[in-house]
């Protein structure tokens, strides 16, 4: 009786072994085929963003002129400088976010109107659509010089032939209206991309919901703000992330519409941190106009998905 309460034991004990050892080794294959898909994406996530990040954060304490081995610890004598003697940072962070105010703003009401536009059962919607989208997919280097072609003698021919004053402006030519150029080519380019996320949030809307209120009386501007408007919110969190953060950091169609003129006043942080790095081989203060330009994109970015998406709850 002993001896097969024994063997009974040590069947059970190895049986148990055995389905731990196979549970085991079903973990260990998950792991490795994370492993697997996830490495090699963190690897060059590492190399090519948090690397050159931190040596960023480090030359910018130091004196470097991006070519020779000398670099001279300096501490924060490049943030002083920055704060207490370069106006020429300041006026670019402001004319940055005048730029960002007014282009975030127009570039969502322009892509959100287009949306509720061709959401509507219009036989050449998918045409427009294709059509409005177009733009985003030039690149900024190009789309900007072919403006600068439209604004310099395109609007010019046209001034000339019609004698309407708008066209005659010299739209490139002072610090208003280029201003206005820029605002012009970057909405341009961006309200159809925006628009394409508001028609994949408005075709997520259930019918029965605004049919149900259409019944209660809502209609127009009513239906608009208290039904489809909140339930939307989420794409207004992206499309405001993405605007704002592509506005911020607009560098290819400044360069290629003014080059940041007349006399710097329309030059983007991006052109400010790109000239003083490279132009005026003072990698160090560069780097840290960077720096701090990252952490002002990051604050502002970051409250405004916050703001958001807590109205997303309220809503």
């Amino acid at each position: 009786m002993e001896t097969k309460l024994k063997q009974k034991e040590l069947h059970t004990h190895v049986k148990t072994k055995f389905f731990m050892s196979a549970d085991k080794k079903v973990k260990i294959k998950k792991v490795l085929s994370y492993t697997a898909f996830v490495a090699p994406a963190a690897l060059f996530f590492i190399m090519i963003q948090i690397i050159p990040f931190l040596m960023g954060v480090y030359y910018s304490f130091t004196s470097w002129n991006g070519v020779s081995s000398a670099v001279e610890w300096i501490g924060l004598e490049n943030y002083k400088t920055i704060f207490t003697g370069d106006p020429e940072f300041y006026n670019s962070f402001m004319f940055t976010a005048k730029f960002m105010l007014v282009s975030v703003l127009l570039t969502n009401v322009i892509g959100f109107g287009l949306a509720l536009l061709l959401n509507e059962a219009l036989k050449t919607r998918n045409i427009l659509r294709t059509v409005f989208f177009m733009p985003n997919v030039i690149g900024g280097l190009l789309l900007g010089f072919i403006w600068q072609f439209i604004f310099t003698k395109g609007f010019a021919s046209v001034g000339n032939l019609t004698d309407i004053p708008f066209f005659k402006l010299p739209w490139l030519g002072n610090e208003q209206t280029a201003f206005w150029g820029i605002v012009i080519v970057f909405c341009w380019q961006m309200s159809g991309y925006m628009m394409v996320i508001f028609i994949a949030a408005l075709q997520g809307i259930d019918n029965s919901l605004l049919e149900a209120a259409k019944m209660d009386g809502a209609k127009g501007w009513t239906l608009l703000t208290k039904i489809i408007i909140p339930l939307i919110l989420p794409s207004f969190t992206i499309c405001l992330f993405l605007t704002i953060s592509m506005a911020f950091k607009i560098y290819d169609l400044n360069i290629s519409l003014t080059g940041g003129g007349p006399f710097n006043s329309t030059q983007s942080i991006a052109i400010n941190i790109y000239q003083e790095a490279f132009h005026n081989n003072n990698y160090g203060l560069g780097t840290a106009k960077s720096i701090l330009f990252f952490i002002a994109v990051s604050a502002f970015t970051t409250f405004q998905v916050m703001l958001t998406k807590k109205r997303e709850v309220e809503a």
